[in-house]
């Protein structure tokens, strides 16, 4: 397909999906000319992603090629790849390694030995998890800490439920797709439900009952 039938089937517009190749966040084409190319469905499908990690997820052009470059690297399996892709999706942030944040660690691993979950040293989220308890501290609402279990069985439930959906792909490259898109996704629709529902439990906590 010329470029602007791969602009109509991925919704995306065609300076888009040029600037995208400027960028090489998407692969060239196949040229026909000078100045043409034609494109396929896996251009399609990586439009698909990219419009997934940087319209919704909000990642970084220079975050949403690292998470690419995870995706499809050669050789890996297609658990590997969209593990890989999902740790570069996770924003580092720098931590003050003082008493506080070595308590916070403390916790968290606490927290994850204590629901049984085998989570590598090495995945981001512990960091993560680590410096959201740390703020805890630090603003002394140390009593939200007793939310985490609750937190947890609920982030179980969906991962559960994700994977499951994601179990009866057997197409490797679609796989890995899917994992990313609802990562990227699924952290978006999951805060915005959850200040959804915030507000519905307020309404009818204050609301006058009839």
């Amino acid at each position: 397909m010329r470029i602007a039938e791969l602009s109509r089937r991925s919704e995306v517009p065609v300076p888009t999906i040029k600037f995208y190749l400027r960028t090489e966040l998407l692969f060239p084409g196949e040229r026909t000319s000078h100045n043409q190319a034609q494109y396929t469905e896996a251009h399609v499908r990586r439009l698909k992603v990219i419009r997934a990690l940087i319209e919704v997820g909000g990642l970084s052009i220079a975050a949403t090629r690292e998470v690419l470059e995870k995706m499809y690297a050669p050789g890996m399996s297609a658990v590997d790849s969209a593990g890989k892709a999902q740790f570069a999706m996770v924003t580092q942030r720098p931590v003050i390694e003082d008493e506080t944040w070595e308590r916070a660690v403390k916790e968290t691993d606490a927290l994850l030995d204590r629901l049984g979950w085998q989570v590598r040293a090495t995945n981001p989220a512990r960091q993560s998890l680590a410096s959201a308890i740390a703020t805890l501290y630090r603003l002394g609402q140390t009593p939200q800490l007793k939310l985490l279990d609750d937190y947890a069985k609920v982030a179980r439930q969906a991962a559960e439920a994700e994977l499951a959906h994601l179990a009866g792909e057997t197409d490797p490259d679609a796989f890995v797709e899917s994992a990313v898109i609802w990562t990227a996704l699924g952290d978006v629709i999951f805060s915005a439900l959850r200040r959804a529902a915030q507000e519905d439990i307020v309404t009818r906590f204050t609301s006058p009952q009839e």
